[in-house]
């Protein structure tokens, strides 16, 4: 117990000595120290003889002096607006001439000496931000101004002849330098002896690495080929992750056989860093022919680039040239590193790389526009292959234009510029495939998670996947085009800062905060909605629409308090914005009339319902189902089974027809004509039998038989009933009017058929007859 209790002391003794120096940050800002360190940082941006490394040291520690400064400026947010809103309460100061109590006067002086106080710190720290900004900005022009010069500093012409003595002898004296290392470090006795006992080691480690690099890809090969025999989506999915097997397993034999050669402690500093770069060389060029091969697979259900079988292969065949030279460059980059070349070697050296790599881009390029036309993907998947087609087409023309450009201005002697050219491009194309593959595996991954056919891989998801790709894709392209590491985070740091809004700063963890509860508050909302569905209301007495009104303002309700609450909570103060808000909601008043008034209807409905969910209604002489009743319309399903969307202020303001409101009951009257001289009572009685015996009718109130009169060829009747479900009188209807004749016809009464007799007031006319003239008669 007494080591546990001096356990215990000793762990809180050094929490309390790690946290000492956090608490003592929470004190404020050092300005002492960040006067002086804020002199030395102006004082060499005016001398301009620091490096760029040195300046970019500098920047990063007033870039963490910066931070303190923005968060010491809301440190006193709290107090000071409890102090401010202590000071608003006591109302505006008296004016000249007016005197004020001496108490609220003495408590007004107080609460303004308490106020300034809590500014001071927050006025400090806004002046050491300013000051912060303003060297960060002039450190990153400088770098900026200085990295310009250099990109575009006319050098040495690699076509002079007289430069490729001295880079012949430099690439001479480097191979002989290496050779000499080798030589001396194999001289060693201590070192053959360690190697000796490493010897086990060593060979273990070759033989794993060999066996992975000679087989390792055909190993991967073969399993990604069983697997694209298997099913749709799921075939594609697993294929994906075997895959990548090309990759890693190769890979990884080169980092064990170059282990294995470091193990023997035979390589001095020059041979340690070409190994050690020697598995970075490796995964580049197997990365980027795997994803040639994922962009121009044979398999046209694999690839994800739109072109014709044959330019696939020569796509493919150029993409590992490309690689091939992108790690020779990576080479040359390094010797240039440790040999430190002159600009003369370097050029002669860098310029048949260049010169390769932009006739091998200019022949990508040539490849897509001679396959502009090409979509066997397109055709398979319309939307993602046309885009993907517009895509490659616009980079084909930018491959073609820097394969070009890039070795001409290398050959004027802008080497700097042609090696930033063509390496980016080359790297460009690989970071757009790998978006490209990406977004097909999560098409395929959420096609197979939701269990949807092949064809149906490219949802919405698989979109906003590819977008969001996009976007986290932007830095890495920042980053190959030249962008700083510090511009980065430079960007990073404005965004986090947020924007100003009057005296309020809004920065975007304010907006997060603001989304996650409103998504909080709305996923609880939609809780107590279904469990109220479901669980309390079929419990109570309260008719369906009752129950579809009570959900409806309840997620009415919740959305607004969420809201509410989520805009509260994260300390957005929309204040500021009352003014121009009061000003909008006038013109939008004028022009949202219709809406506001269907909004407030649909209020209405859902409160009085006089229509519910599921009532059969007459609006505008249409009759329907209603199916949903939201806060601007009302969707309405015809007895056809077609929607009707009618607003809510028609259906307050207007004259509706509720058939089933309260109860499905509802009266049914079906006429019929007799025959003249046929006997009434016993119609009467035939009737009320056919009535009565129906099961849908109600014999309370009793069914009921009215001799309407006599028309002009029947006599008429109506059979008028009282039905359990109104919605069924159709059928009800159909069913009475076939016992009706089934019953007339076994006791022989007729029904009539309308008759009309048809006089003729001239009918010799129509015979051709001559009437008869007065001689005649004569």
């Amino acid at each position: 117990m007494t080591r546990l209790l001096r356990g215990c002391i000793a762990g809180l003794f050094a929490l309390f000595v790690f946290l000492s120096p956090v608490l003592a940050q929470d004190s404020g800002p050092d300005y002492t120290t960040w006067e002086r360190i804020a002199s030395q940082a102006e004082t060499a941006l005016e001398a301009d003889q620091s490096t760029d490394d040195r300046l970019e040291q500098i920047r990063a520690q007033v870039a963490q002096w910066r931070d303190q400064f923005l968060g010491a400026q809301s440190g006193n947010d709290t107090r000071i607006k409890t102090v401010q809103s202590q000071l608003d309460s006591l109302g505006e100061p008296p004016a000249e001439g007016e005197e004020e109590a001496p108490e609220i006067s003495e408590r007004r002086a107080e609460l303004k000496e308490q106020l300034a106080r809590l500014l001071a710190p927050v006025k400090q720290a806004e002046e050491a931000y300013t000051r912060s900004n303003g060297i960060i900005s002039e450190i990153d022009r400088t770098i900026r101004n200085r990295q310009a010069n250099a990109f575009l500093t006319l050098g040495p012409s690699p076509l002079n002849p007289t430069h490729w003595g001295q880079a012949i002898a430099d690439l001479h004296n480097s191979v002989l330098a290496s050779i000499q290392e080798a030589q001396r470090k194999w001289a060693s006795p201590i070192l053959r002896k360690r190697a000796q006992a490493n010897l086990p080691l060593v060979l273990g480690l070759a033989f794993v690495g060999g066996m992975l690099l000679l087989r390792g890809r055909g190993w991967a090969r073969r399993a990604s080929r069983s697997f694209t025999e298997r099913g749709s989506n799921s075939r594609k999915v697993i294929r994906f992750f075997v895959s990548l097997g090309q990759i890693l397993l190769p890979v990884l034999g080169v980092y064990l056989l170059t282990q294995a050669v470091l193990a023997l402690g035979f390589a001095g500093p020059r041979w340690t860093l070409f190994w050690e770069n020697v598995p970075i060389w490796a995964a580049g060029m197997l990365g980027i022919h795997w994803l040639a091969d994922q962009a121009f697979h044979d398999d046209v259900d694999i690839a994800v680039m739109p072109l014709a079988q044959e330019d696939r292969q020569r796509a493919r065949w150029i993409s590992d040239v490309l690689a091939i030279l992108f790690v020779a460059r990576g080479f040359v980059k390094t010797l240039t590193e440790f040999d430190n070349y002159s600009p003369e070697t370097l050029s002669v050296i860098e310029f048949p790389l260049i010169v390769l790599t932009g006739y091998f881009l200019f022949k990508l390029g040539r490849v897509r526009n001679d396959a502009a036309v090409a979509g066997t993907l397109a055709a398979r998947n319309a939307d993602s292959g046309i885009y993907r087609l517009r895509l490659a087409r616009l980079l084909g023309r930018a491959s073609l234009i820097i394969g070009i450009l890039g070795p001409v201005l290398a050959a004027i002697g802008y080497t700097n510029v042609g090696v930033g050219m063509v390496y980016p491009a080359v790297a460009t194309l690989a970071l757009i495939g790998i978006t490209f593959v990406l977004q097909s595996f999560i098409g395929d991954l959420s096609a197979l998670i939701g269990g949807k056919e092949e064809e149906e891989s490219e949802g919405l998801f698989p979109v906003l996947a590819g977008v969001a790709l996009f976007i986290l894709s932007l830095p890495i392209l920042a980053l190959i085009w030249g962008a700083r590491k510090s511009d980065l985070t430079e960007v990073w740091a404005r965004f986090q800062e947020g924007f100003q809004i009057g005296e309020t700063r809004i920065s975007p963890s304010d907006f997060m905060i603001v989304i996650i509860l409103f998504v909080i508050g709305y996923m609880i909302t939609r809780l107590i909605q279904g469990a109220m569905r479901s669980s309390v209301l079929p419990r109570t007495k309260i008719d369906q629409g009752g129950q579809n009104a009570i959900v409806s303002g309840i997620g009415y309700i919740g959305i607004f308090a969420s809201a509410l609450i989520a805009i509260t909570l994260g300390g957005l103060d929309l204040s500021s914005l009352a003014i121009v808000a009061g000003a909008l909601s006038v013109g939008i008043g004028f022009g949202l009339q219709n809406i506001v008034s269907n909004f407030v209807s649909g209020i209405i409905l859902l409160i009085e319902r006089p229509i519910s969910e599921g009532d059969w209604i007459e609006v505008n002489g249409v009759h329907g189902t209603v199916r949903d009743i939201s806060v601007r319309s009302t969707r309405i399903e015809t007895f056809d089974r077609f929607d009707m969307i009618v607003p809510n202020a028609d259906l307050v303001s207007g004259t509706v027809s509720n058939y089933t409101r309260g109860n499905v009951l509802g009266r049914l009257i079906v006429p019929v004509g007799v025959a003249y001289g046929t006997d009434t009572r016993r119609v009467e009685k035939i009737l009320l039998t056919i009535a009565r015996d129906h099961d849908m009718v109600l014999m309370n109130p009793a069914p009921y038989v009215v001799f309407r009169g006599f028309g002009a060829d029947s006599m008429d009747f109506e059979i008028r009933v009282i039905l359990r479900d109104v919605n069924k009188g159709l059928g009800v209807r159909t069913e009475i009017n076939h016992q009706i004749v089934e019953r007339f016809t076994e006791e022989g009464i007729e029904i009539p058929f309308a008759q009309r007799d048809i006089w003729l007031r001239n009918p010799e006319v129509l015979r051709g007859d001559t009437p008869p003239t007065q001689e005649d008669e004569t």
